[in-house]
């Protein structure tokens, strides 16, 4: 049997009931693995198709002994199961990336862990710095925090409060 392994994804909604969709995720995630921490909501702008809508986007902390490429099934599972189909790049109700896989290094066609953008994008790094500032990137060695200080484009990343 393997080890638990703590394990950070990053989770993004930007169609329907945006906070909903959020919490759905984290309940179907919580069947398969326990939660830990969980950043607070930010709404943010959506990077290249900027004519669709603003997403909200959360960091969470996950224990699991799923394999990366089960925790990949798993967390494109749900985004079906929820309604996303479609590109990259489009609205989509569920988004869920795992960012940090413990110390784990790997590059497939299908998965690239640690998230291969993670580093400059901030609706990833500001949640995810909330709950795991010194969480060390296993490749630049940097921790969240630094990479966070290290991006240029801040702005658009705003905490939200549900209404």
């Amino acid at each position: 049997m393997t080890d638990t392994l703590t394990v950070y994804l990053g989770l993004g909604s930007n169609l329907g009931n945006r906070q909903d969709n959020l919490d759905m995720a984290l309940k179907l995630l919580g069947q398969r693995m326990r939660i830990g921490k969980v950043s607070s909501i930010y709404d943010t702008e959506p990077l290249g198709n900027t004519s669709q809508p603003r997403f909200l986007n959360i960091a969470c902390q996950v224990y699991t002994r799923l394999s990366p490429e089960g925790l990949l099934t798993l967390a494109k599972g749900i985004e079906n199961k929820m309604g996303r189909h479609g590109r990259s790049g489009e609205p989509r109700p569920i988004d869920i990336d795992i960012l940090l896989y413990g110390d784990t290094v790997m590059e497939t066609p299908t998965l690239t862990i640690p998230h291969p953008k993670m580093g400059e994008r901030s609706f990833v790094l500001v949640p995810l710095a909330e709950i795991a500032p010194d969480a060390v990137h296993p490749v630049t060695k940097q921790t969240v925090r630094e990479m966070g200080e290290a991006v240029k484009e801040k702005q658009g990343v705003f905490k939200w409060e549900s209404k």
